[in-house]
């Protein structure tokens, strides 16, 4: 179809055009008609002139191109199927089917109106203005080349005067004839060419024909022979291979009279090898056969019915095993038969079984307990079971003894029941580790197998490549066997693969296939059990290193079990005794006992299954807590009771006290043994002696000391309470202390007692009381120290508190003693008169008040005590005799007043040092007097 004459190849409106139509007159001259692109634009076309090196801007803008080709819009929506034109743009281009619908406005697009462009309009305006003036002033440059215009103009109007498309054609086969006309020269030698181009043809036919006819001819005189030979080799290969399996066929044929046979006599491991060979040999060597189709699902079924019976038959040996009679020597039962099913369980990936022997291990550790109870229940006459039905209320009729011995049996009835369970864990524990070790030697051997697999290939390849240097054929090489061991290793790979045919074979000696479970494709290793069984492992364990490691700690945990099930029913037949306060009313040898029995049982059971079981420990603190309530309970009881009767007199020591306490100063805190006779014939001491001095006592702290040893002897017996009984001993020391100074300083004895007065000699006997407690502290402190552990030491702080407390004391009856001289003093010297007689009344009062004090204290207190506590009387006598000349103006002028003080004074120090022990005391009573006014 023509176009249109507005649709010319040649653009217009361009920037050059405008330039073009101002420079040349259009009346003057016709377009030229414009050339088509050439074909091979490198060879000169046209005229010379026209030519141009490097692409150009003006040339070639005007140039034709396919993309110049144009059509109207409604040719190409023209639809030739239908009869007659359509207007509608979309059913033109969709079909008859397109149905017209109204369009709605986008709400997103804005409505664009001429005011829209107002302002732009108004903005380019001045440009525009501004654009045309200077273009009049200043006109563009004339930089093209005029006769490529003329030439140009003259193509460009050829053109414009074509009417038909027609004219076109001719044109191109100008171009193509003068383009041929160009290369003619090559096209000339290219014909020229073709006739040698024919006989290197034809003798190169010739020499493949002749070529063919000698290789033709060594075919048959070399070839023929050899390759006829080698057929009949495969066809005997074939053979034997077809003979092989038949044989094949036959073992199978008898795998399922042979499992019936295993099952039998409880050969559960080799059933199932059997079964797992067969099922192998069925999808790799017998796959397809008609015969075989049922007996695979036949075999899965009966591999269904041997799971069930192991376990059930596990269930029956855990049943067995843990109930038989425990006066039984055997520690394992039928240790090939446990193997055994171990061993099917595992290739069964039955890892659940041990939950199975957990459950026979509780119901069994039950009935031993039940068994022992009515053993020992039908042995006491006293017992009548026709009245007292219930077992429970039978067991809680026996006394002390009777119970103790059957806790002992029960003790060492689950001691080897747990022995027992540790020789059958250990025997399947040696099986879940040698299937691990065979499993980790296998995977070792692989990856050496490797290695020399690698290392044999890199020496082939060094090999082979030397015989090619050499020039020998490599079919001799191999011929003379120096690849024999690579190829046997390759073959046995090949037979170990499951995708590989163990049981066809290259020729007729190779060894018959077998299905039985000691056949060669199973390699197996040995190792020993505790009880020296052998084990067997096969290679078909499919097992991972990680669940038989977690079996592993399965085993072990199953140990820890067995203990804790042992220690949580010994709690619960504790408790059932403990109903009625039968362990809380033991005394201390009885709970000391039970005590001892139930860590022994402790130690016994950690020693077997490795951990420490806590219920049991737990329960007997638990018991031991409220023992150690009760034993502080009745001596706090006591020493209240002795301290309320205590009259704060001093008592006779008898022997066994004095025993009590050198046994402490050779190290020992414990109550030693009555010696009979011997203790008897000894009379009662005025004081106790501890470690060369002596102590004046009151009958309480006698008996306290004996309590401080029953609770240091308690933490012997039961270190499980060491801390309990630290809080309670200090809590009775505390108590002591805090009484006695109620009852003595305080004065509370005169109540309680019945005491007229509290005297000088009670004040210091409670002093030395206090202090003999007070030099046992530290003994104390270090055997709780000895028994704790180090971060409880912390609660060692209570003693120091105590040894504080009781510090205080001791310095507050001191105090009180010389407070008491004090008011003396106070009350004498107030009325003292400097006159004759001498010595007079007033000072012969206070000796005769200092030697009744000296008397009363002497004979309690140490001698240095004595000094120091006359030491502070004499400086409150100088005090208040200094008050006194003070307020009868005597002052030291040497007349006669100053000579009767002095006669005083030296009659009072005179006196005072005569009395024993304070010979050396210095009064320095030069104090008393004031400086000379």
């Amino acid at each position: 179809m023509a176009s249109s004459h507005s649709s010319s190849p040649v653009p217009q409106g361009s920037s050059s055009d405008v330039f073009l139509k101002k420079e040349v007159d259009p009346t003057k001259h016709i377009r030229p008609v414009q050339s088509l692109p050439d074909v091979c634009p490198k060879e000169p076309t046209g005229d010379s002139n026209s030519l141009c090196v490097a692409p150009s801007l003006v040339t070639d803008q005007h140039r034709w191109t396919v993309y110049h080709s144009k059509v109207n819009l409604p040719a190409a929506l023209n639809d030739p199927r239908l009869a007659k034109r359509e207007s509608d743009f979309f059913t033109k281009t969709w079909g008859l089917d397109f149905v017209d619908t109204e369009v709605i406005p986008s709400f997103y697009l804005p409505q664009i109106s001429k005011e829209h462009f107002t302002v732009y309009q108004q903005e380019i305006s001045q440009r525009e203005k501004i654009h045309e003036k200077c273009k009049n002033i200043c006109p563009p440059k004339d930089t093209f080349d005029r006769t490529l215009l003329h030439t140009h103009d003259k193509s460009r109007t050829d053109l414009e005067q074509v009417p038909k498309l027609s004219h076109y054609l001719d044109i191109v086969e100008v171009n193509i004839a003068h383009q041929i006309s160009l290369r003619s020269e090559a096209f000339f030698h290219a014909m020229t060419s073709q006739n040698e181009l024919q006989d290197y043809l034809k003798k190169t036919s010739q020499a493949v024909k002749m070529l063919r006819d000698k290789i033709a001819q060594i075919d048959k005189v070399m070839c023929e022979g050899s390759l006829h030979i080698l057929r009949l080799a495969l066809t005997r290969n074939n053979c034997v291979k077809v003979y092989n399996k038949l044989k094949l066929m036959a073992t199978v044929h008898q795998t399922q009279p042979t499992v019936q046979v295993l099952l039998s006599t409880s050969e559960f491991v080799g059933a199932l090898d059997l079964i797992a060979t067969t099922q192998e040999v069925l999808q790799q060597e017998l796959q397809g056969i008609h015969s075989f189709r049922h007996l695979g699902s036949q075999l899965c079924e009966l591999e269904k019915l041997i799971d069930k019976m192991m376990i059930a038959e596990f269930s029956t040996y855990s049943h067995s095993d843990l109930n038989r009679p425990l006066e039984d020597d055997c520690q394992i039962l039928e240790e090939e038969r446990l193997i055994s099913l171990v061993f099917g369980l595992l290739k069964k990936r039955k890892l659940n079984f041990l939950e199975i022997y957990g459950e026979e291990m509780i119901i069994t550790a039950k009935n031993i307990i039940k068994q022992c109870v009515i053993n020992k229940v039908s042995q006491i006459e006293e017992i009548d079971t026709d009245v007292v039905a219930k077992l429970a209320d039978q067991m809680r009729m026996l006394n002390f003894l009777q119970w103790f011995d059957l806790l002992k049996d029960i003790f060492s009835k689950f001691t080897i029941f747990l022995q027992r369970v540790k020789a059958t864990l250990n025997t399947i524990h040696s099986v879940v580790l040698s299937v691990l070790d065979k499993n980790q030697r296998t995977r070792e051997l692989e990856e050496i197998s490797q290695q020399k697999n690698a290392a044999k290939d890199n020496s082939l390849d060094t090999e082979v490549a030397y015989l090619i240097h050499e020039g020998m054929f490599i079919s001799d090489a191999f011929s003379e066997g120096e690849l024999t061991p690579v190829a046997v290793d390759t073959t046995s790979q090949r037979n170990a693969s499951p995708d590989s045919e163990p049981c066809s074979s290259d020729s007729v000696s190779e060894p018959e296939c077998t299905t039985d479970s000691s056949s060669s494709k199973e390699q197996t290793s040995s190792s020993v059990t505790p009880g020296g069984v052998d084990i067997m492992v096969s290679e078909d364990m499919k097992l991972t290193d990680l669940e038989l490691g977690k079996l592993a700690n399965s085993i072990q945990e199953l140990l820890y079990s067995a203990s804790d099930i042992c220690h949580d029913r010994a709690v619960r037949f504790l408790m059932s005794r403990a109903k009625d306060g039968f362990l809380e009313k033991l005394n201390s040898t009885e709970f000391i006992t039970l005590s001892r029995l139930i860590e022994a049982f402790i130690l016994d059971t950690e020693q077997i299954c490795g951990r420490k079981s806590m219920s049991l420990l737990g329960a007997l603190q638990s018991q031991a807590n409220k023992f150690v309530n009760r034993f502080h309970e009745e001596r706090k009881t006591k020493l209240s009771l002795l301290l309320d009767n205590e009259r704060w007199k001093q008592a006779d020591v008898p022997a066994e006290f004095q025993d009590l306490v050198d046994s402490i100063a050779d190290g020992k805190i414990a109550l030693p043994e009555k010696k009979s006779g011997a203790t008897e014939e000894r009379k009662p001491a005025e004081v106790l002696i501890v470690e060369g001095q002596q102590y004046a006592v009151v009958g309480t702290v006698l008996l306290l000391i004996r309590i401080i040893l029953e609770y240091c002897q308690c933490v012997d017996n039961i270190p499980s309470v060491t801390t309990d009984m630290l809080t309670r001993l200090s809590d009775l020391l505390k108590y002591f202390n805090s009484r006695s100074c109620q009852l003595v300083l305080g004065a509370g004895a005169l109540q309680v007692v019945g005491l007229k007065t509290i005297t000088t000699k009670n004040l210091a006997l409670s002093s030395r009381c206090l202090q003999l407690i007070v030099h046992y502290i530290p003994v104390i402190r270090a055997h709780f120290e000895a028994r704790l552990q180090p971060k409880q030491y912390s609660m060692l702080r209570h003693f120091d508190h105590i040894t504080k407390d009781y510090h205080d004391h001791i310095a507050e009856i001191s105090a009180k003693l010389v407070a008491i001289m004090d008011s003396l003093f106070d009350k004498l010297l107030s009325k003292y008169e400097v006159k004759a007689p001498v010595p007079s009344a007033c000072f012969r009062n206070i000796c005769k008040q200092m030697a009744k004090m000296h008397e009363a204290i002497f004979d309690l207190l140490p001698e240095e005590q004595t000094q120091m506590l006359f030491l502070r009387i004499n400086t409150s006598y100088k005090l208040h005799l200094k008050k006194q000349l003070s307020h009868l103006n005597v002052i030291n002028d040497g007349g006669p007043q100053n000579g009767l003080v002095t006669a005083d004074v030296a009659f009072y120090t005179g006196n005072l040092q005569a009395l024993k022990g304070l010979k050396d005391l210095d009064l320095n009573m030069a104090e008393i007097w004031e400086q000379k006014r």
